[in-house]
């Protein structure tokens, strides 16, 4: 595990401090958690604009009228 040190203006670190100490939780691991959710965010991003690359924008396309015509607009 490695260490960092991260310059916060003192609003946002007293508001963290908030979030940590109502969720029970070290502001460590509460960095922890952001820093995790950030991190499978950009991974489902960079997965769904790889399969983008792949697809045919017409059959992408098809599949929306296909919804469109099940739920409506």
């Amino acid at each position: 595990m490695k260490t960092i040190t991260v310059q916060l203006p003192d609003e946002v670190h007293k508001g963290m401090t908030m979030v940590a100490a109502t969720q029970h939780i070290s502001i460590s691991k509460l960095y922890e958690y952001i820093s995790q959710n950030m991190l499978r965010g950009y991974a489902a991003e960079v997965r769904f604009r790889e399969r983008v690359a792949q697809g045919s924008r017409k059959k992408g396309l098809a599949v929306l009228d296909k919804l469109d015509e099940c739920y409506g607009e």
